[in-house]
């Protein structure tokens, strides 16, 4: 009994200096927040379905603008698009991004004196990797002809794309994390237009390298979505006050107004 308690103690404590990050607001921005992720994963879930039934209805094949997009992009290649292509590819892939992801959460775990938004990242990688699997096995969507890929054959599934989905949720909820803290809308907007540049370039680098399709890369974009609309559904539940309510923790107290 006393053992556990102490551990209790321990969790609490760190808990307490470490996890909890309650932020105050007004009713309606916090209002707003909800409303905007409910939108986020009702739009989200949407076109995943409306993509989903799309690629299925084609007996997995190209499906609406596949073929077109693809036959567009195979004109463009050259040696240095290639070279870039490549590289982004390896950026967003499967071992690097995971690595960078691990790193931002550390440093950032590290450096703030909340843990919460760090966890939360990870929370929606792993969630975007759990998600794709299962998607993936379910589906069994072949990819596009093997012959047209430029960086080495690829006979896995294809629906949806793991390298789009992962730069999308790296993307979208480190931008939504970093700037849901501060007050400057502007740089709001420039940081998801940025996210929204990095994101086309992992899916056309997916395309234009020919290993998936425009609707294997359109399915991940509105998981994202999805996922983003759960990352400020549950971030605002955890951690958005309105003045008169009750706030924990020792670091959230301090910054409480008035404090």
């Amino acid at each position: 009994m006393a053992e556990q308690a102490r551990k209790n103690t321990l969790w609490r404590t760190f808990h307490d200096k470490f996890v909890v990050e309650e932020r105050f607001m007004e009713p309606a921005a916090r209002t707003a927040l909800y409303r905007t992720a409910v939108v986020l994963m009702a739009v989200g879930a949407l076109l995943f379905v409306v993509t989903l039934m799309g690629v299925l209805q084609s007996n997995t094949g190209p499906w609406g603008p596949d073929e077109s997009i693809r036959n567009w992009l195979l004109s463009l290649r050259s040696e240095t698009l290639t070279a870039a292509m490549i590289f982004l590819a390896v950026v967003f892939g499967p071992v690097a991004l995971p690595v960078i992801v691990l790193v931002v959460t550390v440093v950032w775990g590290f450096a703030a004196k909340h843990a919460w938004r760090p966890i939360m990242l990870a929370a929606a990688m792993l969630t975007g990797v759990v998600i794709s699997q299962i998607i993936l096995a379910i589906v069994q969507r072949s990819r596009p002809p093997v012959d047209l890929m430029l960086f080495g054959a690829d006979h896995t599934f294809s629906f949806p794309s793991g390298h789009v989905l992962g730069a999308s949720d790296f993307l979208l909820v480190t931008t939504f994390l970093v700037f849901s803290r501060r007050e400057n809308p502007t740089s709001a907007a420039f940081g998801f237009v940025g996210a929204g540049i990095g994101i086309v370039l992992a899916a056309v680098s997916r395309l234009y390298l020919g290993y998936h399709w425009f609707s294997d890369a359109l399915a991940s974009i509105t998981l994202s979505l999805l996922i983003l609309g759960a990352v400020i559904a549950l971030d605002t539940w955890r951690t958005a006050r309105i003045p008169g309510e009750r706030i924990t923790g020792e670091l959230s107290k301090a910054d409480a107004p008035g404090d």
